[in-house]
């Protein structure tokens, strides 16, 4: 295999995708800043929105999922030099995300009784429901964001969604400190207030993107009587159609990990904290191969537009050497500092540190040496599932993922969880093998489609 046929696209790769992974980032440090902020109040506090976040992070993926089948459709359109139809899939897919957010912040609102019957612990339980109440509305200018924001990626603007996520996440860091702790005359609310300034954080997210993509000279001839667009069954059917199995894709995933975040649960609150801690560091690695995919998504999209499936092989298989190198990295950096980035979530500054603490910590540790071992996985599962959503191949990748997770991670963690001295650490091993799994059942598939585009 001659590699320069694959790294010389590295630097316009990285170009695409470093805007994305910032911005996805910022879904991902709201949540590393409530975690750090409400660590220093305490494990129970810290748990609370462990568990709260678990439910949010599910219907987040639903989201989130469905927004992505916009990308790929507006990005063969504007291979195909169709701005007709880019306009047409921007206006059905942002009135789809907006409906659709609005559907998830109902559904999470209504399950709150379901906090008191999970066997969590009675005083996380008491703090996690506000937390859960306020950032459950959030979903609702959350989705919305996505759908602006996909529509800027399909058209290779990846830097905007970059913009607005560093705007929300300054505005939440000061909320943050102003609403847990109380300062400058605030209140003092603890939990409930790291959700209420992610609400905040959020609005104004949506608002900054929908104003600088009106202001965008780019956008100007898909907002040219944007709306005097009728709208289309079929369009929406079209969005629906590749939306729906891409939002069950991302649920199959985000639900296989926040089963661990359950079962942690069981073990006990500091169980829970220490899985929380590892969870969120892997979440943030994950953004990356987030990023990867979506270039992968969009440039695979625009091949698929041009008709051009012997450059779209290439190029996807690129993207896939790429995030294999940079989760390499990050393999070796959660080895040699597992023992560190622990401290990160606590006040290390006092001169007594509690047994509990300190209890998570070494779990914690633990599991951050585990998840070292899954991030290629977790990587190249992600790149090559975006490939495959770019290529508009669904729903057989959604079943691969559901098998993978659902009849084989998912039964080994609760078995060495629940039934063996594994604990927590049997939970994580549980993760690593379903993710392998499902990298080479996605893999496999790659290599079948497109093999079979080129010889047709």
């Amino acid at each position: 295999m001659n590699l320069i046929r694959y790294t010389k696209e590295f630097r316009y790769n990285i170009k695409l995708a470093y805007p994305v992974i910032i911005g996805m980032l910022g879904h991902t440090i709201v949540q590393l800043i409530d975690n750090i902020m409400v660590g220093q109040l305490g494990p129970t506090e810290l748990a609370a929105v462990s568990l709260g976040n678990s439910f949010v992070f599910i219907a987040m993926s639903l989201g989130i999922g469905f927004s992505t089948a916009i990308t790929p459709l507006i990005s063969e359109s504007f291979g195909a030099k169709n701005h007709t139809k880019v306009r047409q899939v921007y206006v059905h897919g942002l009135f789809l995300c907006i409906s659709f957010g609005f559907l998830l912040s109902g559904l999470i609102l209504m399950s709150q009784p379901l906090l008191l019957q999970m066997g969590q612990p009675v005083d996380v339980v008491k703090l996690a429901k506000p937390y859960l109440f306020w950032v459950g509305i959030s979903l609702i200018p959350l989705v919305g964001f996505q759908g602006f924001r996909q529509f800027a990626e399909g058209l290779f603007q990846t830097r905007l969604a970059m913009y607005a996520t560093i705007v929300g996440n300054v505005i939440n860091v000061i909320l943050n400190y102003l609403l847990i702790f109380g300062l400058l005359g605030f209140p003092q609310m603890g939990v409930e207030g790291a959700a209420i300034g992610t609400l905040i954080s959020r609005l104004i997210m949506l608002f900054f993107i929908g104003y600088i993509i009106n202001r965008n000279k780019l956008f100007n001839r898909y907002h040219r009587n944007l709306f005097r667009v009728k709208l289309s069954h079929r369009i929406f059917k079209k969005i629906i159609g590749l939306g729906f199995p891409s939002a069950l894709q991302m649920f199959f995933e985000v639900t296989f990990f926040t089963s661990a975040i359950w079962m942690s649960g069981l073990l006990g609150e500091n169980a829970q904290a220490a899985n929380q801690i590892a969870f969120n560091l892997s979440s943030m690695t994950y953004m990356v191969a987030i990023g990867v995919g979506v270039t992968a998504m969009i440039r695979i999209g625009n091949e698929k537009g041009k008709g051009d499936f012997f450059n779209l092989r290439r190029l996807a298989i690129s993207n896939f050497l790429l995030i294999f190198l940079l989760d390499f990295f990050f393999c070796l950096l959660f080895i040699l500092a597992h023992d560190f980035l622990p401290w990160m979530y606590f006040d290390s500054s006092d001169s007594v540190i509690s047994k509990d603490v300190l209890e998570v910590i070494i779990l914690a540790a633990d599991l951050i040496l585990i998840a070292a071992f899954f991030q290629i996985a977790d990587g190249v599962q992600a790149v090559v599932l975006a490939t495959l959503r770019g290529m508009q191949d669904v729903w057989l990748p959604a079943f691969l993922i559901f098998l993978a997770y659902g009849t084989i991670g998912f039964p080994i963690s609760y078995y060495l969880a629940l039934y063996t001295d594994w604990e927590i650490n049997g939970i994580w091993i549980g993760l690593l093998i379903g993710l392998s799994v499902s990298a080479l059942f996605l893999i496999a598939r790659f290599h079948y489609i497109t093999k079979k585009l080129i010889t047709q």
